[in-house]
């Protein structure tokens, strides 16, 4: 199974941190990064999708290897 998270924040270095440590976790980019302005608060707004393959088990412990 394939897991999935958006990972959002300010344009700052702790949005690029917050990236840096799904990497070091395992996820992987899924696509490009997405800006937009938020102009109520005046900041750039980002966003970066990720994904983490992972063995889906069920209730006995076996692997489920049905196609997704």
């Amino acid at each position: 199974m394939t897991r999935y998270r958006l990972l959002t924040g300010d344009d700052s270095a702790a949005f690029c941190a917050k990236v840096t440590e799904a990497l070091r976790d395992g996820w992987t980019l899924h696509g490009g990064p997405a800006y937009a302005f938020d102009e109520a608060n005046g900041v750039m707004r980002c966003a970066q999708a990720v994904v983490k393959a992972e063995d889906v088990r069920d209730d006995a412990g076996d692997a489920d290897l049905t196609p997704a």
